[in-house]
């Protein structure tokens, strides 16, 4: 099921990114006494009463007298279209305001953009750290969204009546009709081929046997024949019939990446062969590797690359270093234009979701780790030594682990590595990220 998302948003330097690391718990936003420093929109999970959410920071929203005299006007224009990006993409809205500065025709600029979105809103007055300033909240009636809400995000005062409402006001979850075979999203960022590798993979020779519906921001599923195997695509552009994708830049968000990426099983990470990984890549191949969904890294574009006899093992080097944190990933080096090696994804997709579907024996899993510990023991500590009893598979998709141990607190986060890195020199899981526990002999499975 996926998550709801909840947007923060108001003019630049009202605390938005304070507020955020508030609800997140930790020190995820960037925060600078001065107006603008949050440019690209920053993704959090929440939870609160037992439901978990997605918390976005935007950059601050100014009104279009501001962008026109400001020197930094392109930066404030796509600063604007990310928030409403993010805007479009929430399910409710936190629209901060400043107690401190007062109300400003910027602060009405915003409400009057709220009110056109039609989205739950709440109206938060932040920096009310005092008496007399949560006093003056009431000023911002005037911004017909109803009752402000006093809080002071530094100091944490306020946030858990603002929690409760932003709870009361998420949608119930929705229903998402259940459909044959493993689930494949298409995720990247604008204009790395992403539509195209979409036709490449819907080609006349594929039986399309249904369109159904996906999330509400997802337009259709598309649910196609692949040797002989129904296989669902979940396109982030919203998948439409055979001939019917629009070509052009796509309108990209990550949000509805995310959104693709919960319901997936394997995640197909388009990449522009001709330009270097970014950040925007870092962030949704850190999000597959949080949800522990299986994941293809599809280096598009591969046509226009001058290639020389070691351009392909330059290239496999490049993405090793910047997806140092999930060396599992196969790489397809593709032309979704020419449809060179475009049967080669889907093939690896699908073998990734037999990976992660693997189950070791309990027998073959007690072998490698007898092996695994008399080939490197793992260190001792202030006179312990850790001993290992045996391990056992809990579960599949992803493939998890329990090791059982008498010092499971001992064990360094090296030494998890290693038996991973064993793990799959063993069995394999490519392209699946695996789960590993360490407890205690006398604790439940």
């Amino acid at each position: 099921m996926t998550k709801p998302i909840v947007a923060i948003v108001g003019r630049p330097n009202v605390g938005k990114s304070t507020l955020f690391n508030r609800l997140v718990g930790e020190r995820q936003a960037i925060v600078e006494d001065e107006p603008g420093t949050t440019r690209d929109r920053v993704y959090g999970t929440s939870d609160w009463r037992g439901i978990d959410f997605t918390i976005v920071d935007t950059g601050g929203l100014q009104d279009e007298s501001e962008i026109s005299g400001s020197s930094h006007t392109e930066i404030a224009r796509r600063t604007r279209e990310q928030a409403r990006s993010a805007i479009d993409e929430a399910d409710v809205v936190v629209f901060l305001v400043d107690t401190k500065s007062g109300l400003t025709a910027g602060d009405y600029d915003v409400a009057d953009l709220l009110r056109r979105t039609d989205k739950p809103t709440i109206l938060v007055a932040n920096k009310a750290d005092n008496l007399s300033r949560r006093d003056d909240v009431v000023e911002f009636f005037s911004l017909g969204l109803g009752d402000p809400v006093a809080i002071s995000s530094i100091h944490g005062t306020g946030t858990g009546d603002l929690l409760d409402l932003i709870v009361e006001a998420l949608p119930e979850a929705e229903e998402i009709e259940e459909t044959e075979g493993p689930k494949i999203a298409i995720v990247g960022r604008p204009n790395v081929g992403k539509s195209r590798l979409l036709n490449a993979l819907l080609g006349e020779e594929r039986a399309i046997v249904s369109d159904v519906p996906g999330t509400t921001r997802d337009s259709l599923d598309t649910v196609v024949m692949w040797g002989g195997q129904p296989v669902t695509l979940i396109d982030t552009a919203g998948i439409r019939r055979r001939g019917r994708v629009e070509t052009g830049i796509e309108q990209f968000s990550v949000l509805r990446s995310m959104r693709a990426i919960d319901r997936s099983d394997v995640v197909l990470m388009v990449i522009d062969a001709t330009e270097p990984f970014t950040a925007q890549d870092m962030h949704i191949a850190g999000y597959v590797e949080d949800q522990k969904k299986g994941i293809v890294v599809v280096l598009n574009k591969w046509d226009l690359i001058d290639k020389g006899p070691t351009t392909m093992e330059e290239f496999r080097e490049e993405s090793r270093d910047a997806l140092a944190f999930m060396p599992y990933a196969p790489l397809v080096f593709i032309s979704a234009k020419y449809g060179q090696r475009v049967d080669q994804v889907m093939a690896t997709a699908l073998d990734v979701v037999t990976e992660r579907e693997r189950h070791v024996s309990t027998a073959q899993l007690n072998k490698m780790l007898r092996e695994a510990v008399a080939a490197h023991p793992p260190p001792s500590k202030h006179g312990k030594y850790i001993k290992f009893y045996y391990a056992t598979q809990a579960d599949v998709a992803p493939p998890t682990f329990i090791f059982f141990c008498n010092e499971p607190k001992m064990i360094h986060f090296s030494y998890r590595r290693y038996l991973e890195n064993q793990l799959r020199q063993e069995f394999g899981f490519i392209g699946s990220p695996v789960r590993i526990s360490f407890r205690g002999r006398s604790e439940d499975v």
